[in-house]
């Protein structure tokens, strides 16, 4: 047997007794977004074998930070799909709330009880799930994060969907080119304690230090928490507060949905620009009527495929997590491990009016 009887009953899971306020985002972390002393992700000891053969049988559990959220499910469905065609099953498990960073340790926890093969999980903070992943490792069971990452050490390698920098610095990009380089802006975040998106505004900060950007003034930071009514709110409590806003960049799917749906229905629709992360499904309805000129994000059913694909990976030995490794994840093509682990999916897709309906998620 791959793990004994005794290791099954007898597993010790450690308390987590100081949790951090929950890092909050459809849009998750990146590779920039984790800061550790840490020399590297917690590979294996063993050495990659690129030329290993697949295994099947396995069992590899999906943990986002949200089930049911639109984002994460078309995510999981990419690992679902992924795993049923490599012959492999699939799991999901989840806080139905997008705040319940202890409920995301319960299930980790579970997901090891119930000796998985491997676990994807989209982490809400970068380092209470560290002890129960830790414990989940020292039971040969194979973590990926993917969205939203932990401390290198806490799991074997990270499916990251773009660069941090690319996120940030592109939002900027298409906001000023939409209000014509000139006027107040405002940044609709999710929570305050997010990871992901503190590290993207602070990419957004610097961007705006250019020359090129002098004429427009960042006003104001707010924060929906990924709440879809908080997100409508402080977006009226914006534009209540600056009348002559001329932008918003909101670099999360619940926030730039809310945002939207607020501005068509206002005098501001086509008057204040609003771009960020979004869906093409949750945004064309806005895109075509003039609410909306162009947002941004990955495919998230990819970054789902890519996760699974990584973690059998993982499994069958092809790699570590090592920086350097490299393996074929199906069609996606040949994926090369970078620093700390890490795994980019690649860029961000723009969506505006001339792609939007090439696209269904």
């Amino acid at each position: 047997m791959r793990k004994s009887t005794l290791r099954r009953t007898c597993v010790a899971f450690a308390a987590v007794t100081s949790l951090a306020l929950a890092a909050t985002a459809c849009g998750g972390t990146t590779k920039e977004d984790v800061k550790s002393d840490s020399t590297g992700s917690a590979a294996s000891a063993g050495k990659a074998d690129p030329n290993a053969e697949l295994k099947k049988g396995l069992t590899v559990g999906f943990l986002p930070k949200q089930v049911n959220n639109p984002y994460f499910t078309s995510a999981d469905k990419g690992g679902e799909a992924a795993l049923k065609e490599l012959g492999s099953s699939y799991k999901e498990v989840g806080p139905s709330s997008a705040t319940d960073t202890s409920g995301q340790v319960s299930y980790v926890n579970t997901l090891t009880q119930q000796q998985v093969d491997a676990m994807a999980v989209s982490a809400q903070d970068p380092g209470a799930l560290c002890t129960a992943l830790k414990q989940a490792m020292s039971n040969d069971i194979k973590v990926v994060t993917y969205d939203s990452d932990t401390n290198p050490e806490c799991r074997n390698a990270f499916v990251s969907q773009a660069s941090a920098e690319d996120l940030g610095r592109t939002e900027v990009q298409l906001l000023a080119e939409q209000i014509g380089y000139k006027g107040e802006i405002a940044i609709l975040s999710a929570a305050q304690t997010a990871t992901n998106q503190n590290t993207w505004i602070e990419f957004m900060k610097d961007e705006l230090k250019d020359p090129k950007y002098k004429d427009i003034k960042l006003v104001k930071t707010a924060y929906g928490n990924d709440d879809a009514q908080q997100s409508f709110q402080q977006t009226q409590g914006l534009l209540q507060e600056y009348p002559n806003l001329k932008g918003i960049i909101s670099p999360t799917t619940v926030g730039i949905k809310a945002a939207a749906q607020y501005l068509s229905g206002s005098k501001y629709k086509g008057k204040v620009k609003l771009t960020g992360l979004g869906t093409p499904n949750d945004m064309r309805k806005y895109v075509k009527n003039g609410t909306v000129e162009g947002f941004e994000l990955w495919d998230p059913s990819k970054l789902g495929e890519l996760a699974a694909r990584t973690a059998v990976a993982l499994v069958s030995g092809q790699i570590t997590g090592k920086e350097g490794e490299t393996f074929k994840a199906g069609d996606m093509g040949e994926y090369t491990i970078g620093k700390d682990g890490v795994i980019s999916l690649g860029k961000p897709t723009v969506f505006d009016a001339k792609n939007i309906d090439q696209f269904n998620f």
